[in-house]
């Protein structure tokens, strides 16, 4: 199983592509090369910055430009505007940008995905205003401190990303409440769930990586359609606030302090919970999270595997479990897995081996003595 991380998709290849079947731009350039000439004259990052115009064989009527890891400063030389009648999506991702011409992007009033990923924006001004056909906006890995008040005129954005950026506190997103889905802001300064009670259609929120003390917030009970919490490597204690969260279905808690499983009671929709890495000593207060399919609970303070029947025996749905790393996997020794199964028998993973393939190997050993 694969937890979330901060998102990281790559939206072009690394070689200059026209897709014919739709009017599609993709421009990569390839990592610099060393020239024993060169007189060394390159930039902090390694790269000569690259502000030619990339796009200058591309029709107008191209709908989807990408331009990653392109070396870019500035857009000025590359006629932007001569796309923007027809352009829906402008992939930026990667580059040097520190400045959104407003002349420019307030053309692009038929966008619908902005990817701004890697950069260097500080602020990006009133560049935005027009975009209100804009759905997706990646702002992640730049120089923000603060939620821009663009987000204003984005009257129909449904997912938002501001992972790694200086964002000390949680504000401006009333305007986006009725239409956002998904809010990403990991690796930010935050240390207050707030600020978040106009998202009332919010299903899912990214919060890894922050400065958080407490899983709960004064708005946090107002989302109530949630579906996705990751609060992961923070330094939440206790699992708390999370009553009015009847629908989530993912919670993400690892790398913290959590010193005990509680808080779940009305958490019954659970599919996955991962409280991974924190300081749990026993298995307790989940037996009713029967619809829980995956349960991380590694490297926690769990001493033996006596409550994993009579707190998970009736999960049926249960097919991932994770316990390596925690002191009953010393105490039981060769054991320790074959106990798990025999307690479990719906379990189809335990830790990173399948139950199927544990079975062959102890087959192959049975076979081999």
């Amino acid at each position: 199983m694969h937890r979330p991380d901060e998102q990281s998709v790559e939206c072009a290849s690394h070689e200059k592509t026209v897709v014919v079947e739709r009017p599609t731009a993709r421009v990569a350039l390839p990592p610099p090369t060393v020239d024993g000439d060169s007189d060394g004259e390159a930039e902090a990052d390694g790269s000569q910055a690259n502000d030619g115009d990339l796009l200058e064989d591309f029709p107008d009527e191209t709908d989807e430009l990408e331009l990653v890891h392109s070396r870019l400063s500035s857009l000025a030389n590359l006629r932007l505007e001569r796309f923007a009648r027809h352009l829906k999506k402008l992939c930026l991702r990667q580059n040097a940008i520190s400045l959104l011409d407003p002349e420019i992007f307030k053309l692009f009033t038929q966008l619908e995905e902005l990817d701004l990923y890697d950069n260097k924006l500080k602020t990006v001004g009133d560049a935005l205003d027009n975009m209100s056909a804009l759905t997706i906006l990646d702002l992640s890995f730049n120089l923000l401190r603060q939620v821009p008040e663009a987000l204003s005129h984005l009257h129909s954005l449904k997912t938002l990303y501001f992972v790694q950026n200086k964002i000390s506190k949680i504000t401006g997103l009333e305007s986006v409440g009725v239409t956002l889905r998904s809010l990403e802001l990991g690796g930010n300064r935050i240390r207050h769930i707030e600020g978040l009670d106009a998202l009332v259609n919010l299903e899912e929120l990214w919060l890894g990586k922050n400065k958080l003390t407490k899983a709960r917030g004064a708005n946090l009970s107002t989302l109530s359609r949630l579906k996705i919490l990751s609060l992961q490597s923070n330094r939440i204690t206790k699992i708390e606030g999370l009553d009015q969260l009847a629908d989530l279905e993912e919670l993400y808690l690892s790398h913290n302090g959590v010193e005990r499983l509680e808080g779940l009671e009305n958490n019954t929709k659970l599919r996955t919970l991962d409280v991974g890495a924190n300081f749990v000593p026993a298995i307790e207060n989940i037996s009713h999270l029967v619809s829980l399919e995956e349960l991380w609970l590694n490297n926690n303070k769990i001493t033996d595997l006596r409550a994993l029947e009579p707190q998970l025996k009736n999960m049926t749905h249960l097919e991932t479990i994770y316990l390596e790393g925690n002191p009953c996997q010393q105490v039981e020794g060769a054991n320790y897995r074959r106990k798990i199964m025999l307690a479990l028998p719906q379990v189809k993973q335990v830790d990173a081996t399948s139950v199927m393939a544990f079975d062959l190997f102890l087959e192959y050993l049975a076979y081999s003595s």
